[in-house]
């Protein structure tokens, strides 16, 4: 049985990202200097830490192939020494030479074509290919591509799950991607196009930054700024 929302918990959820806004200001994501480095650090994030990418990103602009050109001549072995830090190495090296050659057959080799293209459309050609979950999918078509999509990664599920934003039987269960994705889109639901991807680009950086403070594995709730929201759904 798929999950649902509490009722009015797509306001809440608003509210948690308005506290979030308030007490950590604008992060000013994706840190990047171009569309091509986004699409290069979420492929390059999965299953390691940030500082692990940086060394890696470094990599790729002190060997001149921060581009699309770039990666299209660099041969894989030469790709996979210079994202070594990363981890996981031989296969983000493939999926980054799988990206381009989509991008090569399907968009003339062209982010700005590609961003063009219907949200769905990009979305699917995104996950057909190797090393392409919902969530790297949904990252690139908003940080690399300005598309109204929100990202819904671990520390958001936290954030949901343990404020009690949907109704049984998600409890002790994981709440799937897509609820997650669906509950984000509710919340911003009546702001225009541009304003919603403005928003979902803040949102995902602050869960991020609550996340990491306060929304681990082992939650520390004591000074979360979300601490009354979360005896708001505690006490009902």
């Amino acid at each position: 049985m798929k999950e649902v929302p509490h009722v009015g918990a797509a306001l809440r959820l608003r509210r948690i990202y308005n506290r979030l806004v308030r007490v950590y200001g604008p992060q000013n994501w994706w840190p990047a200097k171009s569309a091509i480095e986004v699409v290069i650090g979420a492929y390059l994030t999965q299953n390691t830490s940030w500082r692990s990418v940086e060394i890696s990103l470094d990599n790729l602009r002190n060997a001149g192939v921060m581009n699309i050109q770039g990666l299209r001549t660099i041969g894989t072995e030469d790709l996979k020494l210079l994202i070594r830090p990363s981890g996981f190495y031989s296969r983000k090296a493939a999926a980054l030479k799988a990206f381009i050659t989509l991008l090569d057959n399907e968009f003339s080799g062209s982010l700005e074509t590609m961003s063009e293209q219907p949200t769905p459309l990009v979305r699917s050609k995104l996950l057909s290919l190797p090393g392409v979950g919902p969530e790297t999918a949904d990252a690139i078509l908003l940080y690399a591509l300005e598309h109204p999509v929100p990202v819904a990664d671990e520390y958001l599920r936290r954030i949901v799950e343990r404020h009690d934003l949907l109704v049984p039987p998600a409890r002790g269960k994981r709440a799937s991607y897509d609820t997650l994705a669906e509950l984000s889109e509710q919340a911003f639901a009546d702001q225009p196009l541009r304003n919603r991807i403005e928003h979902f680009n803040e949102f995902h950086a602050l869960t991020v930054a609550v996340g990491k403070a306060h929304c681990g594995r082992t939650p520390d709730c004591a000074h979360c700024p979300l601490a009354d929201d979360l005896h708001q759904s505690t006490s009902k």
